[in-house]
């Protein structure tokens, strides 16, 4: 569950320190998710665990270095967020265009690094 607030009415509030203060600096409102059940923020605490255990710390940080970049260049910095074909058959052409679209724009960021420097 999402809770919004102005940050006046943020004084003496007990869970102050849990809040995510707006991105924008002209936004004046602070946001705090309270989990509905016990059974979400258990889950929350299950993962934090999770990740603080070095096993799963090394595993946890090869995330980032396998697939969830690319989706993330796609996704935002393209601006691509959907699909636009009907059939399963297009979209998979879609997104396979969508992916060597990232992939020539690696190739192209390593070959301007390597001819400037």
């Amino acid at each position: 569950m999402k809770y919004e607030s102005k940050i006046l009415d943020c004084r003496g509030c007990s869970y102050f320190e849990k809040c995510i203060s707006s991105k924008s600096k002209k936004k004046n409102y602070r946001t705090l998710y309270i989990p509905v059940s016990d059974y979400a923020e258990n889950l929350a605490e299950k993962m934090r665990a999770k990740i603080d255990n070095p096993k799963y710390k090394k595993i946890y940080s090869r995330r980032m270095q396998i697939i969830e970049p690319v989706f993330a260049n796609i996704t935002y910095c393209k601006g691509i967020s959907r699909f636009t074909m009907r059939s399963k058959a297009k979209n998979d052409i879609q997104r396979l265009l969508y992916c060597i679209m990232h992939n020539i724009g690696k190739c192209f960021m390593a070959a301007k690094v390597k001819h400037a420097v």
